[in-house]
Parts: C-alpha cells; sequence; structure tokens
C-alpha cells in the first residue's frame, strides 16, 4: 500500500516542493494551503501521515498540531513539523505540541523519506 502524505504549507512553491520529494520516494500526496482546512482535508483524504509548515497566517503549525493530538479521531495520525523555524526551543515547543518529527528547511530529500519511513 502506498502511503497518502497530507501536506499543508501556505507556500505553493513549497507545497510543490514536498509534493515532488515525496513522488520521488514513492509517496502519495495531497496538499492544502489553508491551516484552518486540516481537518476537512484529514476527512476527505485519509492520510497516514501530515507534514506541516509552522509559520502560517490565521493559524500556525504549532497550534494545528496541538488541536490535532487533541483529538482522539486525529491523536494517532503522525505529524511531521517542515520548518524554517530550528532553534531548540522551537524543537522544543514543537514537541510539547504533540510532534512526532522534526525536518528543519532547507531540507534534503533524503531527510525529509526518511522521516516519513519512520512511520510506514
Amino acid at each position: 500500500m502506498v502511503m497518502k502524505i497530507l501536506v499543508v504549507d501556505d507556500s505553493q512553491a513549497e507545497i510543490r516542493l514536498l509534493q515532488s520529494v515525496l513522488q520521488q520516494g514513492g509517496f502519495h500526496s495531497v496538499a492544502t494551503s489553508d491551516p484552518t482546512k486540516v481537518e476537512e482535508k484529514i476527512e476527505e483524504e485519509r492520510p497516514n501521515v501530515i507534514l506541516l509548515d509552522v509559520v502560517m497566517p490565521l493559524r500556525n503549525g504549532f497550534q494545528v498540531c496541538r488541536d490535532l493530538k487533541s483529538q482522539e479521531m486525529y491523536a494517532k495520525i503522525p505529524v511531521i513539523l517542515v520548518t524554517s523555524k530550528t532553534a531548540p526551543s522551537d524543537r522544543y515547543w514543537g514537541e510539547q505540541q504533540g510532534a512526532n518529527g522534526y525536518v528543519a528547511k532547507p531540507f534534503t530529500a533524503d531527510e525529509l523519506i526518511n522521516a516519513v519511513k519512520r512511520f510506514e
């Protein structure tokens, strides 16, 4: 079974980059650029893993992650934060919100694919 990855990023260019790398890794991906619609997208697509940007308008990735992890129906879906916020405090805060992984931008294709493969 091919894993389905939900990409959440407010940048279309970043979404295209992430989806291209995921495709090379043999994964199927879907995306949303609207952090307020993540739960709807999960209901529609039933992803195996979520790649989540942190810096987004209206609802940042830390908030999205915390919201997902606090709801039983979403809590078991692994969330990997993919972000330019690379300070140890950001990483720590991400873990406190329930993130299952952390990939710093700019990332290599191998870093991203290996982060996702941990949840196969």
